[in-house]
């Protein structure tokens, strides 16, 4: 989950902190582990997204069409297989990120086999399917949940919305309401009591040196847009 969160969503997609290069080869192959494909391919296909976000050409909106295409069924449908490189040219510069991209499926393997080492058939099917599956559906949580159920904090020009549970599941992603508001921020959950495990994760790493120049929201930014404005004026 961190791989994608921090990794494919909140580095690759979004560029909200700076790392070295070889962390950066790191956080991709944590995410490819998660068997939802390459770097390039993810990242370039959800900046389409916020381009186009719940317009004709989201590629995953349940507004625009169901809550069936956007979870799981833009992704099956193979109208998306190829990597939207136009949209991904900053980080299609690195020949081991290429690589990775076109040999996504390897650190998935990786971790398979090193879950049959460690605990056997169990292993494979507890600690990999199983688990892999789950992490499957808690991110495309995001895509569908996170665009119909909520509330709204901001007046984005998409449906876009902050769901508790979601973010629970998914290490902070489901404040995405806020994410949408501020897109290029590393933090999502603006307030103390919304759980962003993602974010404190990012942070612990800048501590040590790992990232640095950790993007967060500004007092203007948290307060415009404001759809509470009684709340809004109080936080002034």
């Amino acid at each position: 989950m961190f791989g994608i969160t921090a990794g494919y969503h909140r580095y690759f997609a979004h560029r909200s902190y700076k790392t070295s290069r070889a962390f950066q080869f790191v956080l991709a192959w944590l995410g490819s582990s998660a068997m939802q494909k390459g770097p390039l391919w993810w990242a370039g296909h959800h900046r389409h997204h916020h381009k186009h976000s719940d317009q004709e050409d989201d590629p995953h909106s349940p507004v625009v069409k169901t809550l069936w295409w956007a979870h799981v069924g833009w992704v099956m449908s193979g109208d998306y297989r190829k990597s939207p490189l136009d949209t991904i040219r900053d980080f299609h510069q690195y020949p081991e990120l290429r690589l990775m991209n076109k040999l996504h499926w390897g650190p998935g393997f990786v971790l398979a086999g090193l879950c049959y080492l460690a605990l056997g058939w169990p292993g494979l099917v507890w600690g990999f399917l199983v688990s892999t599956i789950a992490l499957y559906h808690g991110t495309f949580l995001v895509n569908s949940a996170c665009h119909l159920w909520g509330t709204r904090r901001y007046a984005t020009t998409d449906q876009s919305k902050n769901n508790w549970w979601a973010a629970v599941l998914t290490l902070g992603e489901g404040w995405h309401n806020n994410h949408h508001h501020y897109q290029s921020c590393a933090r999502q959950g603006f307030r103390w009591w919304e759980l962003d495990m993602s974010y404190y994760a990012i942070r612990a790493l800048a501590v040590v040196g790992v990232v640095w120049d950790v993007r967060e929201p500004t007092e203007k930014a948290l307060n415009t847009k404001r759809l509470d404005a009684a709340e809004a004026s109080g936080a002034a």
